[in-house]
């Protein structure tokens, strides 16, 4: 009977419930595999090293520290009223970055056979050395302002009161503890000096909860566009209060698609314009991501553009019939090595591509998540521009 009473516990157990358990082992995987992939750097780096006992012993107690720092930031994230709260968020996240960066040297280093050729010393100069780089330059890549990027997609059959419509995409803003009001304001003076159409904010807006960055994101309430200005959620909204991120944004001007959609006339010429929910909202009620329920009633058009966090959306909007998706999501890759990496697990990772009769914007973000880098893999401000095929 007992077997029988946790077999029924787990099949009846709440949506919310197992969302959760989901989430904690999938943070025991992955707190079990960086935990692992330090051990590695730390026996490349240290088990062979000429080093005394006491100096071997602080090298790993380095690592120790290099283990933790994520969830240090991510604890202090959500702590509020610690003590230094920003500054561990910044060394965490710091430190997170220079971890990823060691271990890919490390395992690079070791599919090249660099210890053979270079000897312990050299190949422990390399490792660190070349991590050590890389991140400085990602640190200041990462402070620099974000690129404009604009971008042309041909529409066949748009109607001339259409040509040159302009749709500024702002995506993966990611406000919080790097990232704070002076950086939003300077991205909204950049956007609002291209004079979009209209404004598409597609998630990802901040890392933290809204009383505690609302006057960092203060600033979005000045972007201007005479035909509006649109967000979607992204999957960080889903990791603090994605309705009270909503009503934040709501608040601040932006007309929230939630699976729904908005028409946009200009002269002669109609543009349905909808967003869906990112899909990692999928179980909670009345927001579960869907391009086809967002345009449900929606009159004929010229153009039926979608606002959707993640790339892969894009295989049921083109079944939906859009003809743009603009989405985010993947921040190019963020920086080097992984905007090469990142290409094994997404199917569509930066810029323009076509599916069949759909286009796809993919924006490498305005901001940055995590470590404050970035390299190969610019920052930018996304002018898209329709014009007639």
């Amino acid at each position: 009977m007992g077997g029988v009473s946790t077999v029924m516990e787990t099949e009846t157990k709440h949506p919310a419930a197992r969302r959760r358990d989901a989430r904690v082992i999938a943070i025991l995987v992955v707190a079990g595999l960086w935990t692992l992939l330090h051990v590695y750097v730390g026996q490349r780096l240290l088990a062979q090293a000429p080093l005394a006992s006491g100096w071997r012993l602080l090298g790993w107690v380095g690592i120790l520290l290099l283990v933790l720092a994520p969830f240090v930031a991510l604890v202090a994230g959500r702590t509020e009223g610690l003590p230094a709260k920003r500054g561990l968020e910044v060394a965490g996240f710091t430190a997170m970055g220079l971890s990823s960066l060691l271990i890919v040297f490390a395992l690079a280093g070791d599919a090249l056979h660099a210890r053979a050729w270079l000897g312990v010393g050299g190949f422990q100069l390399a490792v660190v050395g070349g991590a050590v780089v890389v991140l400085v330059m990602g640190l200041w890549l990462a402070r620099r302002p974000a690129t404009v990027r604009v971008v042309d997609v041909p529409i066949t059959g748009l109607p001339s009161d259409l040509e040159g419509f302009r749709i500024a995409q702002l995506s993966d803003l990611h406000v919080g503890a790097t990232l704070k009001r002076d950086f939003v304001e300077r991205v909204v003076d950049t956007t609002n000096g291209l004079e979009p159409d209209v404004i598409a904010l597609t998630g990802d807006v901040a890392d933290g909860f809204p009383p505690a960055l609302r006057n960092d994101v203060a600033p979005l309430a000045g972007l201007v566009a005479p035909h509006g200005k649109f967000f979607v959620t992204g999957n960080h909204e889903y990791y603090w209060d994605a309705a009270g991120w909503v009503r934040e944004l709501q608040g601040l001007g932006f007309n929230a698609l939630v699976n729904g959609h908005q028409v946009i006339r200009r002269g002669a010429g109609r543009i349905v314009l909808a967003g869906v929910t990112d899909l990692s909202s999928g179980g909670l009620p009345g927001d579960t991501s869907d391009p086809a329920a967002a345009v449900a009633g929606a009159p004929a058009s010229d153009v039926r553009v979608l606002l959707a966090h993640q790339p892969k959306s894009a295989f049921a909007a083109r079944a939906a019939g859009y003809d743009l998706q603009l989405s985010g999501h993947t921040h190019g890759g963020q920086y080097f090595p992984f905007n090469l990496l990142v290409r094994l697990f997404q199917p569509f990772v930066a810029g323009l591509h076509r599916i069949e009769a759909m286009w796809l914007y993919v924006s490498r973000g305005t901001g940055y998540w995590g470590p404050p880098l970035r390299l190969g893999a610019p920052a930018e401000i996304t002018l898209i521009q329709l014009v007639r095929a």
